[in-house]
Parts: structure tokens; sequence; C-alpha cells
């Protein structure tokens, strides 16, 4: 049987059967070193550069080993596509036989038994919504998965699918009286039955960090976990290894008992009064915090007495719902569900409001119209160590952003890997001819008033020789909006700002545009590809170090500093480094791609931390001459590029 790297080869099926598809020496390398990975159960941690076909090299060799693999993606739209358009690909050449299945978190599942209690209720803001609403009821007579993102005319984010889908905390289990046709007992009991299965990361660690939501163990025990996009693990467990509670969900858990109450007759008297109570003391809880800044330590807070108060009587509004729920449990499955969801929030609320636990850092945020308490911890390493060891499974990390100037010594010591097998493979793509690093000369500090202004002054000259076809990235909405606004007035070129509409429709926009100019923020950085002409610069506003009022990253550099570390080394340059990485990446996205790179941060060369983010960006000419990048967008594209992917560090 021919080895993963062969398949992949100039001898093997994908050359003579994929159109367009071209052997590349980094792929296959990738593919032995994921091979032995699942077949010993080794830790791997793969680096791959943009273009060098990670996906085949990682489902190939999970295909061809016959063993049961969890693949974890960044997002649902990478999902989505793994699933539906890489995978049947690669299972066609290979003509494996293998099951496979695609699990979502439940809340991308319609829910049958919501459905129809929001057909009941008849609550509508608008008639358009009515109207949604009906366009759903007809999509579930004919859906067989029950997967929301078939229906592309009710928006993502309506108000209408938290309605009619449901919560680990809301749903009725066994008991509900539509189980058998349930939409997420069917996916779940599909991946419990294949051979590869298909997650995101929400969904992995929703798992693996023994949240549990309802039905027992989502994932079956694999004897392989291979995790894409892996520079986002260590924010996202984070998240999961977290303890939350928000106003949201505590609205949502009275207008869950005013529903169920509708088939209970004289259920919704006894609860009305404790119900209103809930929900006023919400209302002036958010009130209370107006005067605090978005986010912070619960210590902030605690001390302010009105803020005091109110929790307090969020405690006893709590403790109220659930004596009045005591005695209508019985008559109703639903409302003794909510009961167990009361006192579970309840439970969480005492948790959280605990700032005195050193294990982790307890904070809040607002929104426009409500609040979160959080409480994360401050090291993920232990908890993701056990969860591997009690896996008994290989484990792949891969990204094309996982090396601080080739080492990967920050991402291990953030997911706790000790002495990984380590596999840093280059894109094939040749960026000292296809790409150009632009420094502009005599910027101001990024603090500076007048920061953006003086941007846009280096920047403009560079849109105009590139006849727009540009991405502006920014590290902060303000500077986004600040930036929107100024440069309306000095381009022609169509504005695609982030905020103005969905992204999907505004890459849609930018692609189609042909001169168009995108300014985005963080949802911009990564997770986006335009190749081709539509894109020929990316311009980066400055190094994208977190925000220095996060509450959590304040108390983890207090620990590393009490530990003896040197924090802003040890953790905000490295990951300031992938995320710049991240940022940079949007340009080159094929072999036929031209483009110039702009950070217009001057600490990249008056700093010395500065020499460690040129060192991890990709080995691109440099210039802080205008006229050079004028000349590098005029020129004709180069001859064919040649394949650099043969320079590798080899597996240890």
């Amino acid at each position: 049987m021919l080895s993963a790297a062969e398949l992949l080869g100039a001898d093997g099926p994908f050359s003579r059967e994929v159109p367009g598809f071209a052997p590349r020496a980094a792929q296959q390398a990738m593919a032995a070193a994921v091979e032995k990975a699942i077949a010993e159960r080794q830790m791997l941690v793969a680096e791959a550069g943009t273009g060098t076909g990670k996906t085949f090299a990682y489902l190939v060799p999970a295909l061809m080993s016959g063993k049961r693999v969890i693949v974890s993606t960044g997002t649902k739209t990478l999902q989505d596509q793994l699933f539906h358009r890489d995978l049947p690909r690669v299972r066609s050449v290979l003509g494996a036989r293998l099951s496979a299945a695609l699990l979502k978190g439940r809340a991308n599942y319609l829910c049958l038994h919501r459905l129809e209690q929001a057909h009941k209720e008849g609550r509508f803001a608008t008639r358009e919504e009515a109207a949604r609403l009906a366009a759903i009821h007809a999509w579930s007579k004919r859906t067989a998965s029950g997967d929301r993102a078939e229906l592309a005319e009710v928006a993502e984010d309506s108000p209408l699918w938290p309605r009619v889908t449901s919560t680990a905390e809301n749903c009725l289990g066994a008991e509900c009286p539509l189980y058998n046709d349930c939409f997420v007992v069917k996916a779940r009991r599909a991946a419990q039955e294949a051979d590869l299965v298909i997650v995101n990361h929400h969904l992995l660690f929703a798992d693996l960090a023994i949240k549990q939501e309802g039905f027992g163990e989502i994932l079956p025990g694999a004897h392989a976990f291979i995790l894409d996009e892996a520079h986002q693990i260590p924010e996202l467990a984070g998240q999961f290894f977290s303890v939350s509670l928000s106003a949201r969900q505590l609205g949502e858990l009275a207008s869950d008992a005013r529903g169920e109450c509708a088939g209970v007759s004289g259920a919704l008297a006894m609860l009305r009064d404790v119900l209103d109570a809930l929900e006023a003391t919400l209302k002036r809880l958010r009130l209370a915090l107006d005067r605090f800044p978005p986010r912070g330590a619960f210590t902030q807070i605690e001390r302010d007495a009105e803020v005091e108060r109110e929790l307090h009587e969020l405690v006893k509004s709590l403790a109220d719902l659930a004596e009045a729920l005591d005695k209508q449990a019985a008559r109703s499955r639903g409302l003794d569900s909510v009961r167990e969801r009361v006192l579970e929030q309840a439970a969480r609320l005492n948790h959280l409001t605990d700032s005195a636990a050193r294990d982790a850092v307890h904070w809040y945020e607002l929104t426009p119209h409500g609040f979160a308490l959080h409480a994360t911890p401050l090291d993920i390493a232990q908890p993701l160590r056990e969860l591997r060891a009690q896996s008994q499974a290989a484990w792949i990390f891969t990204s094309a952003t996982l090396a601080i100037a080739g080492r990967f010594d920050h991402f291990n010591r953030q997911v706790g890997l000790f002495d990984p097998v380590e596999l840093c493979v280059q894109s094939p793509f040749d960026y000292a001819r296809q790409a150009l690093l632009y420094l502009p000369p005599e910027l101001p500090d990024p603090s500076a008033p007048t920061a953006v202004e003086c941007l846009l002054d280096a920047v403009v000259p560079v849109l105009e020789a590139s006849q727009g076809r540009a991405f502006l990235l920014f590290t902060s909405h303000r500077a986004l909006r600040r930036a929107a606004e100024l440069l309306s007035s000095r381009v022609a070129f169509p504005l695609f700002v982030q905020g103005s509409a969905p992204r999907n429709l505004l890459l849609d926009g930018f692609r189609a545009s042909g001169n168009g100019v995108l300014l985005g923020a963080a949802s911009f950085w990564e997770g986006v590809d335009v190749a081709g002409d539509a894109l020929s610069v990316v311009v980066i506003d400055k190094l994208p170090f977190a925000a220095p009022d996060d509450p959590v990253l304040v108390a983890r550099l207090d620990a590393l500093r009490e530990a003896g570390a040197n924090p802003f080394n040890d953790w905000q340059v490295p990951n300031a480094v992938i995320a710049l990485r991240q940022g940079a990446g949007r340009l080159i996205r094929d072999v036929h791609d031209r483009g110039v790179l702009v950070v217009c941060d001057p600490r990249l060369s008056t700093r010395g931390y500065g020499r460690i983010f040129l060192a991890s960006l990709p080995a691109m000419s440099r210039t802080r001459e205008l006229a050079a990048v004028e000349a590098f967008l005029a020129a004709p594209p180069p001859v064919e590029p040649q394949d650099r992917s043969a320079e590798m560090s080899p597996a240890r």
C-alpha cells in the first residue's frame, strides 16, 4: 500500500485525478509526519505555510489510517468547507469507504419542539419576522439535517434563531415529545457511528471540558485528534474552562418559563410576579453598571453599593423563582427543566461573585443592553494535559502560524506540551518575488493623537498606485471608524467598512468591485481568503498587542511576573507576533498573487523586539521608499514561480 506521501506525490492518484493539483514536497513531508503521529499516537505540532495544502496533508493519512479520527477546525465556515468540498474530493480519489459525519453545536440545529412553541406563542416584533418563521416552518418539513446553514434566507443573526433552537439548559432531552425526530440527536448518533468526524473547536472543547449538553458524550473516543487553525486553541480553551453567566441567559430563562406556562393551566398566574421581579432586577443591575468601563476585574464593581444591592436582589430573585417553580415542576417536564436551570444558574452566580478565588480571574463585561460575569482560569496547560492523557490518542496541532521566529516554545507552553514532535514546512510561495514589505518612514508612535491621519498620508499614495484592491486592517474599531471617515474624502475607490454590512456581503462586494478598499478589525485578520487581482495591498495599522485593559491579560501578566518571568517578552510579544502573521497572511493566497504588505508601526525598526516580528514574517524584500512600492506594483508579473517547498525543518 502506498504511503500518504506517495499518494500525494508526482506518481500518485492526486496528480492524475485532481485538476490543477501540483505535488509539493512540503505537503508530502507533512502527510508523512501526520501518518506517523496517528500510527504511533504522537503529539505533533506542525506549522504549514500558506499554500502548503495542509488539508490534504492531514485528510489523506487520516482516511488511510483505518482509525477513528476527529478533525476540528477554527470556524463553522471552514468546517462546512472541509466536509462538503475537501473531504468528498479526497475520499473520491482514494476510493475510501469510511463513513464521515459533520457535527456542530446544538444551536446550529432547528429544535422542532421550540419551533412548535414559537408558533403557539405568536410573538413577532415585525411582519417580516412572522414571514421568516413561516419560512423556517416550511423548511423544517423538507430538511434532512436541520442545520440552519441550509436556510440562507433567514440571516444568521436573526432574533428568531434563539427561539427555534435549543441550548443545553432549555433542552428537554429524552423527555421531549419530539425526541425521536430531533435533529441534534440524529447528528450525534451519526457522529458516534462515523469513522471520521468533523467538528469545530467550540464544540470540541465544549465536550472535552465536560460541558455535556444533555446527551452524555458527544464525541466518542478517538484514536487521533487533528486540530486545524490550532493557533486559536489557547484562547478558546480558556473560554471553555471558564464559568460564565450573562443577563441574556437569565432573560432567556424567564422567557422560557413563560413559554412553558402556556401549556399548564394557572401556572403563569403563580409565576408572573417572580418572573417580573427577575426581569426588573436585571434591568436595574445593568443600569447600575452603566458608569463602569465596558470590561474589568470584578473587584471594580463589587465594592459599589448600588451594584452590590442589585446583585443581592438578583440572588434573591433566583431563589424566589426556584421556590415558586418547586410548586409547579411536577405538573410539567418543561417547568421542571426550568427549575433545574434556575438552581444551576444561582449556584453559578454565587461562584462568579466570589472574587477571592485565586485559581481564576473574576471579571465582567458590558454589552449595549446586557452584561456577563466570568471566571477564567489563569493556566489552561494543566487541564489540557489531563484531557490529552485521558484520551490516550494522537494529537496533531497544525496552522500556518504557530511558531515565533521558527520556534514553537510559546505554543507548547500555552497548551502544556512537553517535547512534542515538531515540523515546520515553508510555504511554496516565492515571497521574495511575489511580495514586498513596505515600512513607511517618519510615522509617529501609534499612540500619538495624529496616528491615523499620518497613517493615511503614507497609505493613500500606495492605494493610488495599486488602484485600490486593498485591505486596511486595524487593531481597534475606533481607529477603523476614524480612518473610514477620513478616507471617504481622500480616495475615489469604493469603501467596504466593517460594521456597515455582514462580513460575507462585504467580501463579496469587495471581490466584485475590482478596485475596492476594505477596512476591517479583528474578524478580518484571519479566515479571509481573497486570491487573485482583487487584493494587492494589505495595510496593518500597528503591531497587534492585546488591549492592556483586558482583566484576564492583566492577571496573567501579574502571575508571570510573580513567577520570575518577563510578561512582555514571554507573553505579549509572542501573541502579537502570531496575530501579525495572521494579518499578513491575507496578502498572498496563490502562486500567482503579487502584493505589498504595509506595516505602519515604527516600533518594528526602533524597538529591539521589532526584530522578532520581522524574523517571523515570510522572507520578502523590504523597503522604506514609496518609489520602490510604486515600481513593484507597476511591474509585470514575475516568471512562473519556483517550488520552495523542499526547504523545511525535519520532524524530530
